[in-house]
């Protein structure tokens, strides 16, 4: 069904008039004006607390942007999702991600069927299997426990096991290391091969199709590589497979048993919960898994029954909407404070910028006159502020920042811990203050009035600049869940505002179908097609160098 068009809404209108005032706004004065501003700004649920203050809005901001979420039907939206209507229009599926969390006893319908079983079923499998790894039962073919596994796969069938595994390495088991390829990149293959045993080690192929080609070309090295060195009959105690293709698993050499399905109702990038956290199960054990699936869930509870005004991933994503729609800021900067969340931001790139990197319309509408989703980038705090936290204090754009922190750390250098939150603490309040010039010369008194005046404009930070905090006690399975369940309700939230859809990536393909093309010419196994002369080029002068 066509919506309205964004920008004609009652209450966008209202939110752009708003807008024009809160330009001027500075948040120091914000702050001073408001001494419970910290108290009314921020909200908790699940293990997680949301400090979102620290941005250019105010009350009426909040009111505006719950009317223009009630108005484009966020909550009905929402509903529709968990009630496995097929909301992702362009594939005529459901959005089902959220059954992969929850608990047994709780019936999600996908036409007219409870599909509650069928989810359990498979992490009933995924917890007999990663425990007889652990526990040494599973072998190798020469009897060798398993002590590495390599997961190869692309997209979310790698992202999201390779950024859980890292983030929750403190509960890994002590026997298994994890290595992650998924790069078409043969230095990809190579480095993961060059540190393994073919004896001790366990190949995860991910591939739903089972024809991902990048995944497929690196699955086909892997087994010529175990050939070289296993007779073909020991394939099946060595690979496994993330898939739905039984032929094709057969085919390549992987027992069907030892096949852990999934379904189109899970995009890619939504995954990390379903067989496709099957290298999580291996690293930390399924009990933690199960904490993941739970802290999760329970986000997913808070979602669909908090109010918009006291729903965390409402107001985040409300929040960013403003940011982005009505402030001009095209990016967020994504500082998670813990190096074990290192591939956090890289997680989010793909969660966001695939979901509402779109330029129509759920109805197929060209958008002209609004933005949509903008781009996420970001590294760990304390290595951002060495690096690119310069042009976001004193650069001409303004980029919001999402700053996330555990209270208490998983190790006992306890001066370091506090030096971490100290610079998260002060960076969020810099980015916020600034610093005047009358502040830089009180700074700089003593010096020649003519040095001082010289320095000034060099030291003045011009703040006002938005961000978040989002703090943890602990990070652990269950509030790891829950932190990346927040981050895909805010896109849904943004993405139901924008009237994308959320969970297609047409543009993920073009560029994959015209590659093939250019490998068979470089192949020498097809003539050279008609491109431009910049790809003509390129190809020539590729293949006068193979």
């Amino acid at each position: 069904m066509r919506q309205p068009l964004l920008t004609t809404v009652p209450s966008y209108q209202s939110l752009r008039n708003h807008a024009a005032q809160a330009r001027e706004w500075q948040m120091r004065e914000l702050f001073a004006q408001d001494p419970q501003r910290f108290e009314r700004l921020s909200v908790e649920a699940a293990g997680l607390f949301l400090d979102y203050s620290k941005n250019r809005l105010d009350g009426r901001t909040l009111e505006l942007l719950a009317q223009l979420a009630r108005a484009r039907g966020v909550e009905r939206l929402r509903d529709a999702m968990f009630a496995g209507e097929k909301i992702n229009l362009t594939e005529n599926r459901a959005v089902l991600h959220t059954a992969l969390r929850a608990p047994a006893n709780r019936p999600f319908t996908l036409d007219g069927q409870d599909i509650s079983a069928d989810v359990h079923g498979v992490l009933d499998r995924i917890k007999t299997f990663s425990d007889s790894v652990r526990n040494g039962a599973w072998r190798g073919h020469t009897g060798k426990e398993i002590t590495d596994v390599i997961n190869i796969g692309i997209g979310g069938s790698d992202l999201g096991p390779k950024m859980v595994c890292l983030a929750l390495r403190q509960f890994a088991h002590p026997r298994l290391s994890m290595h992650f390829v998924s790069n078409v990149d043969g230095h990809d293959m190579d480095a993961a091969l060059s540190r393994v045993n073919p004896e001790t080690t366990l190949f995860i192929i991910a591939s739903k199709t089972f024809t991902t080609a990048e995944t497929m070309m690196n699955a086909n090295t892997a087994r010529a590589w175990f050939l070289q060195q296993a007779p073909e009959e020991a394939l099946a105690k060595h690979f496994v497979a993330v898939s739905t293709n039984v032929e094709a698993i057969k085919t390549f050499g992987i027992d069907p048993a030892n096949m852990f399905p999934f379904w189109d109702w899970v995009g890619g990038r939504y995954s990390v919960w379903s067989a496709i956290g099957l290298p999580v199960a291996l690293s930390v054990g399924f009990g933690y898994f199960g904490d993941l699936l739970a802290g999760a869930h329970a986000m997913d509870e808070h979602f669909r029954s908090a109010p918009i005004e006291q729903n965390l991933p409402m107001i985040l994503g409300l929040v960013g909407f403003w940011n982005r729609e009505f402030l001009d800021c095209t990016s967020v900067s994504i500082a998670p404070y813990h190096q074990d969340l290192n591939r956090f931001p890289a997680y989010l790139q793909q969660l966001d910028m695939e979901s509402n990197g779109k330029r129509v319309t759920r109805a197929g509408d060209t958008i002209t006159d609004y933005e949509t989703g903008p781009v996420i980038w970001g590294d760990v705090g304390t290595n951002g502020q060495h690096a690119y936290f310069q042009l976001l204090h004193q650069g001409t754009d303004i980029t919001p920042i999402d700053f996330i922190a555990a209270l208490r750390p998983a190790h006992e250098f306890h001066e370091h811990h506090a030096a971490l939150l100290a610079n998260c603490f002060a960076q969020s309040e810099a980015f916020m203050k600034g610093k005047t010039a009358d502040e830089v010369r009180q700074d700089l008194a003593g010096q020649p009035l003519d040095e001082i005046e010289r320095l000034v404009p060099h030291k003045t930070f011009p703040g006002n600049r938005p961000s978040n905090t989002i703090l943890m006690e602990y990070l652990t399975p269950a509030t790891l869940g829950a932190l990346i369940a927040l981050y895909e309700h805010k896109v849904f939230v943004q993405g139901a505002l924008w009237d994308v859809n959320s969970y297609d990536q047409w543009g993920v393909e073009l560029g994959k179908v015209l590659a093939k093309k250019i490998e068979a010419e470089l192949n020498g196994e097809a003539q050279p097609a008609l491109h431009d002369s910049s790809t003509n080029g390129l190809i020539a002068r590729a293949k006068a160098a193979i």
